[in-house]
């Protein structure tokens, strides 16, 4: 990326102390919970869910931890978060801060190429996103901050036409989240309605050469070509279904039932249609290339056997914080004070280890 201007370094603060608040507010909850004993509750409480899983893979490999059953689960996760953890390591030799740390370089990194993306309105952009109800998911040792530190580049690069380099961050992107598939159709749209120089064309095959990888190395391992495919629906249940089965199944799980899935079920109902709507409205503006991008997924998602992961996938709608930041000034003011609430409460959960999303 090119030199850090004025509109970086605002991203940048804005990373940082985003980052401190929420720091400050996870602490004030291990304070009221863990009798202000700090020191051995911090790390413990950001190791959550699939950061464990991560650190699983990046000890033991997609065996998992060999004193304990087998977890058919792992192969769900891509390999860059969990290889990148290993590299780490070797410097900082605890885990848990390791999977911190990568979450804080890769959103600083992010959120400076956002600020690109979003111009004039790029610093408004930039605190939409850190200001999201999901963007607790950008501080834990989760896959989106990493992910967006390739994807965003990438998009800025597709749009600068630098294809090689744009590929080159997609693939990086490729290797941490199975969205880097999406992410290369983006780029094939992209170059197919505003370039076509097709001496560059094979480029835009590189981004699915790490999926093509790994899914080598999983059938190697396992013999099973859809070992991605199987571990979703091992570990979480997840299988293809008629999408009107699929609302009707989270319909249910979000109002038949009261339990401590509940109101994550009605988030992921919400998170759908603002999915739907965003994928219709990009459409509308013929703005082909980030329709894929949003809408593809959105397919995936919409014929899950339910929904799930939706809320936290708004983290990587780009388009989305591009729009929000580039809205009226009393719309984005009663966006952000709709998000601040329920991303405390996001904090919150986390911290507690319950489900948050």
């Amino acid at each position: 990326m090119d030199p850090l201007s004025r509109g970086d370094r605002s991203a940048l603060r804005a990373w940082t102390g985003t980052r401190l608040g929420v720091m400050a507010i996870s602490l004030a909850v291990a304070a009221i919970w863990s009798y202000g004993d700090l020191k051995d509750s911090f790390l413990g409480r950001w190791t959550q869910w699939d950061v464990d899983l991560f650190i699983e893979i990046a000890k033991y490999g997609y065996r998992g931890d060999p004193s304990r059953p087998p977890d058919a689960g792992l192969p769900a996760f891509f390999p860059g978060l969990p290889l990148l953890l290993r590299t780490v390591h070797v410097l900082i030799p605890s885990w848990q801060l390791s999977a911190l740390l990568i979450s804080l370089v890769a959103g600083a990194v992010a959120m400076v190429a956002l600020a690109r993306l979003g111009g004039e309105a790029g610093p408004k952009t930039v605190f939409a996103l850190l200001l999201s109800p999901y963007a607790v998911f950008l501080f834990a040792g989760y896959s989106e901050a990493l992910f967006l530190a390739f994807a965003l580049p990438a998009w800025l690069l597709a749009r600068q036409r630098r294809w090689e380099l744009a590929t080159l961050c997609a693939m990086g992107a490729a290797c941490v989240r199975v969205t880097g598939v999406f992410l290369a159709v983006t780029l094939i749209v992209e170059f197919l309605a505003g370039d076509r120089r097709w001496r560059l064309a094979p480029w835009l095959v590189m981004p699915f050469l790490p999926v093509l990888g790994y899914t080598l190395y999983q059938w190697r391992r396992t013999g099973d070509w859809l070992a991605w495919q199987h571990a979703q629906q091992a570990g979480w249940g997840r299988s293809m279904a008629w999408p009107w089965a699929a609302l009707r199944t989270t319909w249910q799980a979000a109002f038949g039932v009261h339990d401590q899935f509940t109101g994550a079920f009605r988030v992921e109902l919400i998170a759908a249609a603002v999915g739907v709507a965003l994928t219709g409205w990009l459409l509308v503006r013929r703005r082909w290339a980030e329709a894929a991008y949003v809408g593809l997924p959105m397919v995936s998602l919409l014929t899950s056997a339910f929904y799930l992961s939706i809320g936290r996938a708004t983290l990587l709608w780009w388009p989305l914080w591009l729009a929000i930041g580039a809205a009226r000034r009393p719309v984005y003011i009663a966006v952000i004070l709709i998000f601040l609430p329920l991303l405390i409460e996001e904090i919150v959960l986390f911290t507690a280890g319950s489900w948050a999303g």
